[in-house]
């Protein structure tokens, strides 16, 4: 049976489609949502129990899936016809020997790599692509980062080559922070703990009028582009988005121009290896002030500023996303937005500090409003800060949308127990 005609309908039966999620956040819970939907089987994974996915998978696994023995013993155990990578701490050389067996790991093995490696990422990018970037430098030394910097200028921003979400990221704005940021790029990355030297990308600070996400569907229709998504960001971490974002018609050609060149790009990567490349990818955009776009990175799973499309969109990013790894056509009716003309959707993260379990209460008076909603993670427990819930609001342009949002997250009494 091939993946454009899988077998759905009976998860629990003699031939279910069998979906495993390395990673159960809480995007990985809504796509989990949507497959079993469409009649999927789903097992969520994670390093820890409890988690969101998990919550309402039919099964779920812990393990160190950075471990590559442990991620093989889970692909022999469990069969999955598909695999959806959610995480970047993942052994990618098992994901490349699933494939080799027949796996369908989504968007694909190859992909999967390259998006976690900042490094293959750029090159394939601006030096392969063409794609217009902010000037670079990689560097495996502090010798190599002082050089470095001083080529492509001061301000500059530093990021570990294999990181996500900030961490480990340093704006520099003269030569005697270069050290300090090699440091932060060390101990302040995602893996930091493994004993490795991380390469490093040393970036010109860019003069950033706004930036932007372009949702890009790969499906066994083609690749289609959603409309675009503003957003706001703090430390590197998303905290609220809204869409359609507001840009010129030149900025917009520019946008989806350098989304769907960089999505074919690794589509054509992956089809070279006999995979399929299909899924949603969050483009990420650099909107200067002289109206110029520069590709900056991408996801290749459902982006966090996508959330967003829970309100703006009747398919959502997760909801497309498990279409197009089932072999579903996404064409470019398929993406868009459900909201009256003329309005605008927003998300507000909801970031909890504290030690403890999160109880939200007052939920009755925060969605009291018309046009707002609420999806709670339902995260075991937070420890410092963590986002826990997100904030969905409809409004008649872009600040009241935001502010409906906002005003949800502010009603909210959330108590740390």
């Amino acid at each position: 049976m091939t993946e454009e005609n899988r077998a759905l309908g009976t998860p629990l039966g003699k031939h279910p489609t069998r979906v495993l999620f390395l990673g159960s956040g809480e995007l990985g819970k809504e796509v989990t949502i949507e497959l079993m939907r469409l009649g999927a089987w789903v097992c969520a994974a994670d390093s820890y129990a409890g988690a969101p996915a998990q919550q309402v998978a039919h099964e779920y696994r812990v393990l160190d899936m950075a471990n590559a023995d442990q991620l093989r013993a889970l692909f022999d155990e469990i069969q999955p016809d598909i695999i959806v990578p959610e995480v970047e701490a993942i052994a990618t050389s098992e994901l490349a020997a699933a494939a080799a067996r027949g796996a369908q790991v989504v968007p694909s093995a190859e992909i999967a790599a390259i998006c976690m490696d900042r490094e293959r990422l750029r090159v394939l990018a601006h030096e392969e692509l063409g794609l217009p970037t902010t000037p670079y430098r990689f560097a495996g030394s502090l010798e190599e980062l002082r050089e470095g910097a001083q080529i492509v200028g001061y301000p500059c921003v530093v990021k570990p080559i294999m990181s996500s979400s900030g961490h480990g990221q340093s704006v520099v704005r003269s030569a005697d922070a270069i050290d300090a940021a090699w440091t932060e790029a060390q101990e302040g990355r995602r893996a930091h703990d493994e004993g490795d030297v991380s390469r490093v990308i040393v970036e010109a600070l860019a003069p950033l009028d706004y930036e932007l996400t372009v949702l890009t569907v790969s499906s066994s229709a083609g690749i289609v582009t959603c409309a675009p998504i503003g957003q706001r960001q703090e430390s590197g971490d998303y905290r609220e988005s809204w869409q359609p974002a507001t840009f010129t018609p030149d900025v917009l050609e520019q946008a989806q121009h350098i989304a769907r060149t960089a999505v074919e790009g690794l589509v054509a990567k992956a089809q070279a290896s006999g995979e399929k490349g299909w899924g949603v990818f969050g483009v990420e955009l650099f909107v200067l002030t002289d109206g110029n776009v520069l590709f900056n990175e991408v996801s290749p799973r459902p982006h966090d500023t996508g959330m967003v499309t829970m309100a703006s969109q009747r398919l959502s990013e997760f909801a497309l996303h498990a279409r197009a790894i089932l072999g579903l056509p996404i064409t470019q009716k398929h993406v868009a937005l459900s909201i009256p003309e003329g309005t605008v959707a927003a998300s507000h993260a909801i970031v909890v500090q504290g030690d403890g379990e999160a109880e939200f209460r007052n939920v009755a008076a925060a969605l009291a409003e018309p046009g707002t909603d609420l999806r709670v993670f339902a995260k075991p427990e937070v420890h410092g800060h963590r986002r826990m819930a997100v904030a969905l609001a409809v409004g008649g342009d872009e600040a009241d949308a935001r502010a409906k949002a906002g005003n949800v997250a502010e009603s909210l009494d959330i108590a740390i127990v």
